[in-house]
This record gives structure tokens, sequence and C-alpha cells, in this order.
């Protein structure tokens, strides 16, 4: 996963999504988000629960831990390590759904600049993309996005991928009292598999971060680029 997410709908539709009765605390706002060119380092809803219940947080994309000073802030966690590796120990029991209407990345198909192209649902839901964070309120707070090995065609786009969670899986991962151990599991083994996703060219324009539009996730073909 490259680093670059759209978050265009509101927050009452991913949600929605959920189907969690119980009532959010929104700290994002009603209207549409309207970002179709997030980066990274910038503030990115998030869903989660506390003590008191589900909430919708807008928190920023990265983290490392206090003492990794030496390096740069990491915006993805890999599957195979996240559970068990020292550098995201601290927050692997703080768990979060970073909902995106999808996501980009680039390929290098032989022209001047590599090509991006725009990875989403095929059946128009939001991707529930797992993740894990530090939400004490302070300067500190920050969130990463777990990802794994992308499978069949996605292969093509990029060697990883968000494990984005079906809904029923989505609402398990934040439960306040699910095991580590299964949370593992669900990472593991029940990401929505590659057939769920469709992805093709979009215009060279969203590498620009400034560039924002629903244009942006317009495809287009070979000859337009």
């Amino acid at each position: 996963m490259c680093g670059r997410l759209s978050q265009y709908r509101g927050i009452h539709d991913f949600v929605d999504t959920l189907s969690m009765p119980e009532a959010w605390r929104n700290n994002v706002g009603d209207a549409p988000l309207g970002r179709y060119n997030v980066a990274p380092t910038t503030q990115v809803a998030v869903l989660r629960v506390d003590d008191a219940g589900p909430r919708v947080d807008l928190v920023r994309w990265g983290w490392r831990p206090h003492w990794a000073k030496d390096r740069a802030e990491p915006i993805n966690a890999r599957v195979e390590k996240v559970a068990h590796g020292p550098f995201f120990r601290a927050i692997w029991p703080h768990r979060a759904i970073t909902p995106v209407d999808g996501w980009y990345e680039w390929v290098d198909e032989g022209g001047p600049k590599k090509q991006p192209y725009y990875i989403r649902r095929r059946d128009g839901r939001p991707s529930l993309c797992a993740s894990i964070g530090q939400f004490s309120g302070n300067e500190h707070n920050g969130f990463v996005i777990i990802t794994a090995d992308a499978q069949g065609g996605m292969v093509d786009v990029h060697d990883r991928r968000p494990v984005v969670l079906s809904p029923d899986l989505a609402v398990e991962w934040i439960a306040a009292a699910m095991p580590s151990e299964h949370a593992e599991q669900i990472a593991l083994n029940l990401g929505e598999p590659a057939q769920t996703f469709e992805w093709y060219r979009v215009s060279t324009a969203v590498g620009n971060v400034r560039n924002q539009g629903p244009q942006l996730i317009l495809p287009i073909t070979a000859r337009d680029t």
C-alpha cells in the first residue's frame, strides 16, 4: 500500500456499514468528508470503541513508539509481524477501523512516470481497513493500517494491500473484550479476498497532494495518460 487514500463520504455512511445499534460519538461532523487525495501525516477519520462506547475521531495517519526517533513514522504495519514485534507492541491492543472509499497504488508501466491506479470495492461499499493506534488525546496520537500480501490480479498493482474486513468482522475487531489472539487470526486469515475489489487507471494528477475532487477517481484509458 503506497500511502494515499480517499475518504469522501460522510461519517454516517461509514458508520451505517457496521450496523451497530449503539449511539456513536461523532467528533468529526456530519458533512461529507470530501477528501479524494488523503496523504500520510494528515488527520484521518477512524472508528473505534472505548470505555464509553463507539466513537469517531480524526487521528494522524502515522505512528512510531517514543524510542524510535531515528526513523520516519510508519503508516502501515505488516500483518505477519504486527502482533508480536516490539515496534507496535504498545498499540496492538488498541484497534480501530479506518473506513475508506478507496486507495491508490502506483505501477511502473514503462512510461516517464508511474501510473496511478485506484482500488475500491466492487459493490460500492466502503472498505473497512483494520488499524491500530495510540488514542490518548495528546500529540503522540497516531494510527497505522495493517497490510497483507496482495492476492490474485491485485499483485500486478502492488504486492501489499490493506487488510479489509467484512462489516461483521470489523465490529469484532473493535470490540473491547476481544482477545488479542482472536484479533491476530482475523487479521491474518479473514481479510476480504482480491475478487472483492476492482482497480483501474486514474489521472497522474493524484500524485500532487494539493489536488482534490471526484475527477481524481475517474477511470482513464492508457491513451489518456
